[in-house]
């Protein structure tokens, strides 16, 4: 029976479930070992939940953060550590009592919980929660990491940034208005209107109106003073221009403002389809023109520098349609949040003439779902692919800025969303959410966590206006362990024998759907007892697909903190190895393992290696006598010949070593034991620390090397087991 199971585990097919050894996760609740202690976010405290704020540049502070800047500011006074353990109980209760969907401020909360937690009476606690209130300065819309999130948080920080934008505007079109208002006011003063016997009357008020004869006053001041008044052009053309101003649809006026003193509707600039904001954005530009036009026209009248010989032939030859990045820059942007899961064909395309159009929309791509299989199929969902598509297209188009993160990692990204929505042309966020529905009790915030850990969705920024060049403009390094293929977690566990371990477990892909309920046929859960060699870690199977013989497997948790090994299918190894290639695509163009920058490496150090090869021979003829010339003297006797050397055997080293310049940085060693193998400042192997693996990883690692630098040497455990083994293996790198 033994055997049997053995051999089923080492050529595990999805479909043979119920042989012996292996049981189905349904119904187990197994969640990968690096997520089954968290449980609980209730109890952590970490970014969320986030209060948000109307400070231009920071739309967001985290509630953790936010205490901690409380608690550093009380901490000149006195008390300050029982301060500190009644603001950490106020900030869990405050924590704990943000729902989904619940949008509540934090003063409310505050207030609920201090009630809550000074309901026993205690006059320490309420004077400690008075000190907080005392210091709390920042009020805002409490939110945590749902579904919902990275609607809120993107379209909260871009209102933040169009108010902003509004606010410098509706400055500039009130002044405007005011200093045209006040050359008409000015041209009606000095008219002859301005000086007939009623106006002069009612100037004068009532109690020097028998003092004066307005009729001669008139006479004289029309016949002492030049009129000197407005053209009917320009008089026409101020009027014209305060029309358009305080007419326009783009600026909101303020209490008390001039602007859009007509009452009209204000234009919306949000919108849920591509297709509507590009029509909105089409069908505004003449209005934008004419604004643009007359704010110009505005400033150059209130200067009194406006010639119409001149300026009236310029703004006409601007015609109505095109803006130039200045101008277009101080509209406001457009938009759109869209569904990715839903999207159809024809909003691919709207997508795409979106971005290539230079329209200033910003756009939140919401990912909810990545991996379902689609149709009932045994198939990843199209989503994920499409989150790669988008984003390189996006990329690919040239002058749009594309940001790409999990929902987990928003907040931490909130100078570059910040800076993606000032970016004066087209954005692309693409946010995975986390919430499809398909994790059991696996919260949003976790389930995203796992997308970005595992390089299911990984995080990246490209800002063309960093610079010219991918070094400026790319950037990965939000991700966990960059220079890795999948980040390594030590997950402490108790044996059998109640002795408490550990081990260093990488995150892969395979672990991030292992999350998925709608994959559990992907995967068996093998009985302790039938542990055994032939069982491999994915991340060691992702060369051979998994070879005869050996069986992949990740480690799950169950909710008693069981450990549990759980073998997987072949095709979620390819799909692994997928991802696996797609996030090296993404180390490269972040700089990491370029493929070109090593072998321009290789190229010279070979040419380095040369020279010094030639050097060398150089040397050696200089130093050694030449075979042309005359003897010493014809008495000296030759030396007898000595007999020819044996040729020594070449020993191993009882060290183990790495020939470190010859590394080529193709992290195979490191993959093994990051703590024996590291990189030096030139991103060279060479050895840290030999006791802290085995021989076995030593012998391993020089079979993987690339270019054979790796020298085992000698065992320093006499009693490892394999010792026989692993000396044969080692012979060929002595």
């Amino acid at each position: 029976m033994e055997t049997e199971t053995r051999d089923h585990v080492s050529s595990y097919p999805a479909s043979r479930r119920s042989a012996p050894g292996v049981r189905s996760i349904d119904g187990l609740g197994l969640r990968p070992a690096a997520l089954a202690r968290l449980s609980d976010l209730d109890e952590l405290r970490y970014d969320f939940p986030l209060v948000l704020t109307a400070a231009a540049g920071s739309p967001a502070v985290s509630l953790s953060a936010l205490f901690d800047g409380l608690l550093a500011e009380a901490a000149q006074e006195s008390g300050t550590e029982q301060l500190r353990h009644h603001a950490l109980r106020l900030e869990r209760e405050i924590r704990k009592a943000v729902r989904p969907g619940a949008r509540t401020t934090l003063t409310a909360l505050w207030g609920e919980a201090e009630r809550s937690l000074g309901e026993g009476g205690d006059p320490q606690i309420a004077k400690s929660f008075a000190r907080l209130r005392k210091t709390l300065r920042v009020d805002g819309v409490v939110v945590g990491c749902d579904g919902d999130f990275p609607s809120v948080f993107v379209t909260h920080a871009w209102r933040v940034s169009q108010d902003e934008k509004a606010r410098r505007m509706r400055d500039i079109i009130d002044r405007l208005i005011v200093g045209l208002s006040d050359v008409l006011r000015a041209d009606d003063a000095n008219s002859p209107a301005a000086f007939t016997p009623e106006r002069l009357r009612h100037s004068m008020g009532t109690g020097f109106a028998n003092e004066f004869d307005f009729t001669e006053m008139a006479k004289l001041l029309t016949t002492a003073r030049p009129m000197v008044a407005l053209s009917r052009s320009r008089r026409a053309r101020i009027e014209r221009l305060v029309s358009t101003l305080e007419s326009q649809a783009f600026f909101s006026a303020g209490a008390g403002s001039a602007a859009n003193a007509g009452g009209g509707a204000m234009h919306s600039f949000a919108f849920h389809s591509f297709a509507d904001a590009l029509d909105a954005y089409r069908d505004r530009l003449p209005q934008m023109v004419e604004l643009a036009k007359a704010i110009a026209a505005a400033k150059l009248e209130i200067d009194g520098r406006y010639r119409e010989d001149l300026h009236d032939a310029m703004l006409d030859a601007s015609g109505t349609g095109e803006l130039d990045p200045a101008e277009l820059a101080q509209f406001p942007d457009y938009f759109v949040h869209v569904l990715a899961d839903t999207m159809t064909a024809d909003e691919s395309a709207s997508l795409t003439e979106t971005l290539a159009g230079g329209v200033p929309v910003k756009i939140l791509l919401q990912f909810d779902d990545l991996s379902a299989p689609p149709g009932g199929t045994d198939r990843r969902a199209p989503t994920l692919a499409l989150a790669r598509q988008f984003a390189h297209a996006a990329i690919g188009i040239g002058g749009v800025f594309v940001l790409q993160s999990t929902s987990s990692h928003l907040y931490r990204l909130r100078d570059d969303v910040s800076r993606g929505l000032a970016f004066g042309g087209p954005a692309l966020f693409g946010v995975y959410s986390g919430a499809n529905g398909s994790n059991g009790d696996l919260a949003p915030y976790l389930a995203s966590a796992a997308a970005l850990e595992s390089r299911a969705f990984p995080a990246f920024t490209y800002d063309p206006w960093r610079g010219t060049d991918w070094a400026s403009r790319f950037s990965i390094a939000l991700n966990p362990q960059t220079e890795l293929d999948w980040p390594i977690h030590r997950i402490a566990f108790e044996e059998e024998s109640v002795q408490r371990a550990s081990a260093d477990m990488p995150f892969t892909f395979v672990d991030f759907l292992a999350c998925d309920e709608r994959y559990a046929s992907h995967f068996a859960s093998v009985r302790r007892e039938d542990w055994n060699g032939s069982m491999v870690s994915v991340p060691d199977c992702m060369w051979d697909d998994g070879a005869p013989g050996r069986a992949p497997y990740v480690l799950m948790g169950d909710k008693e903190n069981a450990l549990h090994r759980v073998v997987v299918d072949r095709r979620l190894l390819r799909e692994a190895r997928r991802c696996r290639d797609q996030w090296r695509s993404l180390q490269e163009l972040g700089g990491i393992h370029n493929s070109h920058a090593l072998r321009l490496l290789e190229r010279e150090s070979a040419a380095w290696e040369e020279s010094a090869r030639r050097d060398a021979e150089a040397r050696a003829s200089v130093e050694s006598p030449s075979t042309d010339a005359p003897a010493a003297g014809a008495a000296q006797t030759a030396a007898p010949p000595s007999a020819p050397a044996e040729p020594t055997e070449k020993k191993m080293s009882d060290d183990a070593f790495i020939e470190t310049p010859r590394c080529s940085s193709c992290n195979e060693c490191i993959k093994i034991n990051d703590r024996m193998f590291r990189y030096d400042r030139n991103k060279q192997a060479f050895i840290a620390d030999p006791s802290a693996g085995t021989y076995a990883q030593l012998v391993l690692a020089a079979e993987s090397c690339q270019v054979a630098i790796i020298h085992p040497g000698k065992p320093r455990d006499p009693n490892e087991p394999g010792l026989e083994e692993l000396l044969k293996r080692a012979e060929p790198f002595r």
